[in-house]
């Protein structure tokens, strides 16, 4: 299977909270829900194509707990995502739990990259990424994330929990795809190309 992340971040990085305003309030965050007033129809498209192509779904402890109280409650028989992430195998990276109640869930202890690349070697089409920035950044600095799908709000929070923090690995990345929504959102998908590259720029003639 191949390993992808789906994120949502603000202009400045953040990717804490982006569906309401207590989705996320650990370390004092009180800007969530940035991500809903440039929400359309166009956005929904295209995330429940993605979320089509999965065949588990590997989460962050926290984004499990979050997901797992609220994803069972949404009953509207119009929203494309609720069968598919209730129904799709479950993988949580965590040290302190010990089962799950959103079945069906595996619990991913010990030696998690291992484990991963595991589950990346049986056959299937995508496991994926939702959130969870610490396990995402642990796993891409492990060279074990193929391809970033980053939905970019049009806002700078100046504050929050961010994708990318200070002190994280480096890699390459090469754009595959782009477009924008009509509420002003930047769907970029990006695919891992290895290490990142780095040159001296010396004039126009290094890039003609």
């Amino acid at each position: 299977m191949k390993l992808t992340l789906t994120e949502f971040v603000s202009l400045d990085g953040v990717s804490q909270g982006p569906g309401s305003p207590d989705e996320d309030t650990s370390g004092g965050f009180t800007q969530g829900g940035w991500l809903v007033p440039h929400m359309d129809a166009a956005f929904i498209d295209q995330a429940a194509q993605w979320l089509g192509q999965a065949d588990g779904l590997l989460l962050g402890r926290r984004t499990y707990e979050a997901f797992a109280r609220d994803w069972p409650q949404i009953t509207d028989a119009d929203d494309p995502f609720t069968a598919l992430m209730n129904s799709l195998p479950k993988y949580v990276a965590s040290h302190t739990l010990e089962r799950g109640s959103w079945n069906p869930t595996t619990i991913l202890s010990g030696d998690v990259a291992a484990q991963v690349a595991e589950l990346k070697s049986r056959p299937g089409r995508e496991l994926q990424i939702h959130g969870s920035a610490r396990l995402a950044g642990s796993l891409l600095a492990a060279g074990l994330i193929d391809e970033m799908r980053l939905v970019v709000a049009p806002v700078v929070l100046g504050h929050g929990r961010r994708l990318f923090p200070e002190g994280g690995s480096a890699a390459g990345l090469r754009l595959t795809g782009s477009t924008t929504t009509p509420g002003g959102l930047a769907l970029l998908t990006y695919e891992r190309t290895g290490d990142a590259s780095y040159a001296t720029y010396t004039g126009v003639s290094d890039v003609r």
